[in-house]
């Protein structure tokens, strides 16, 4: 069980260093920011995670690498101790990125050492926290390639992490799109967790569903231009009170990382600045702004059940972490399937509320922190994006954002009720 452990934990840890490698040492410690943290940050948080949870729990007498690491590194488990200011982390000079390695590498040789040595009455519990802790870490390699992006794109410079040379080719791209229809009644959601997953997926339980149909695949750039052609940024009618209250007061009139030179739309990511594609799924725009498409669309945002009803049992396919485009990729030859793109590119917004299922009971103790204590003013999105790790996904994941984050790559399927179908959501548009 812990060997297993052991070489998940050992692949974690690594993958996220090979993220680090093309970077200079004064990429690793700028916040661009409060949403965003330093990649060295990250680096020393997800350390900080294994060294609090699993080497100070497990290890007799064990001493931490620093005491002032339990206070810097700290994001936000109050049952721990005191945090430093989250806005505050691109101010500290020290410790160095090399301190940080250093850091790492000590952890690891006794993380390592413990796994190796650990009673086997004490295994189970173990290999629980390292499982956590490899999906906690996980979480932050996806954090390092947005939070990076983020970064890079306050540079007038435009730093390239990876020069359009060295991007993979794209799917094939293709522009066909149906609905297909779900019978609803009472279905299931939620994990069993027969395997590892978040509190937050759990407890699975039954749900009622009225029948609705689903966008086969997701929203793509062609189809946002037309929302933006047709005055989608300036009409307030479609959209929520907050959310217009949000495109004034952030001048919102494009997704995030767009800009316009001479009539024609640019995007930025880690390969630079380039024209955006039509066929790409559109990414990088808030709940708000996935909400006014719908509602152009003469459509509506998924609820989650209905998006993991939708998922059913798929294979999990898709461009994630591993794929290295680190920026979504068209529809393939499946596109005109009954449903594709579910998992990987961008997550999907969904229309539901980050709240607890029925029965939720979080974790005792600090770990008990993790999800719960943020189900507030966010909502559910779902499937993964191409900064997220394959084996990280699957169908009954719920990540959550606040509806005006945008930094994430966020995009959009539709759904609509039966009896609001027409010829087309969007006539002669996407068909």
């Amino acid at each position: 069980m812990l060997a297993e452990s052991a070489e998940k934990y050992r692949h974690t840890r690594s993958t996220t260093e090979r993220f680090c490698a093309p970077l200079a040492i004064e990429d690793f410690v700028v916040q661009s920011m409060p949403d965003c943290s330093p990649t060295r940050w990250h680096l020393a948080h997800s350390t900080w995670f294994f060294e609090t949870f699993l080497l100070l729990a497990f290890e007799p007498n064990y001493q931490p690498v620093s005491a002032d690491y339990q206070f810097l590194f700290n994001s936000y488990y109050n049952g721990v101790g005191k945090q430093f200011p989250r806005a505050r982390r691109g101010l500290l000079t020290r410790p160095t990125v090399a301190d940080v390695f250093e850091y790492r590498r000590q952890v690891d040789q006794r993380v390592m050492r413990l796994l190796s040595e650990l009673p086997h009455d004490r295994a189970t519990e173990a290999a629980r926290i390292v499982e956590l802790g490899i999906n906690h870490e996980q979480q932050h390699q996806e954090l390092m390639v947005t939070d990076l992006k983020h970064l890079f794109s306050c540079n007038p410079l435009q730093p390239i992490y990876r020069s359009p040379s060295d991007r993979l080719a794209t799917h094939t791209p293709s522009n066909s799109a149906v609905w297909s229809s779900f019978a609803g009644g009472v279905t299931s959601i939620g994990s069993s967790a027969a395997t590892f997953v978040f509190d937050n997926e759990c407890p699975r339980h039954q749900t009622l569903l009225q029948p609705f149909e689903i966008r086969n695949r997701l929203v793509t750039v062609g189809d946002f231009l037309e929302f933006m052609g047709d005055g989608g940024y300036t009409r307030p009618e479609l959209w929520l009170s907050m959310g217009w209250s949000a495109v004034r007061e952030q001048q919102w009139a494009a997704p995030l990382y767009w800009e316009q030179r001479q009539g024609q739309w640019l995007r930025f990511g880690l390969d630079g600045l380039c024209p955006v594609s039509a066929d790409e799924p559109i990414c990088h725009v808030s709940y708000f702004e996935a909400d006014a498409f719908a509602r152009w669309s003469h459509a509506r945002l998924p609820t989650e059940a209905e998006w993991e009803q939708a998922a059913g049992t798929l294979e999990i396919r898709g461009s994630f972490l591993e794929s290295e485009h680190y920026h979504p990729q068209p529809c393939g030859p499946d596109c005109s399937s009954p449903i594709t793109q579910l998992f990987g590119e961008v997550w999907q917004w969904t229309a539901s509320p980050y709240t607890a299922y029925p029965g939720y009971e979080a974790a005792s103790g600090a770990l008990g922190e993790y999800n719960g204590k943020f189900m507030c003013n966010q909502y559910v999105l779902r499937g993964g994006s191409c900064a997220t790790p394959r084996s990280h996904i699957r169908s009954t994941y719920r990540n959550f954002f606040p509806p005006d984050a945008r930094w994430q790559f966020s995009g959009i399927r539709l759904a609509r009720n039966p009896k609001s179908q027409h010829e087309s959501s969007m006539p002669n548009r996407s068909a």
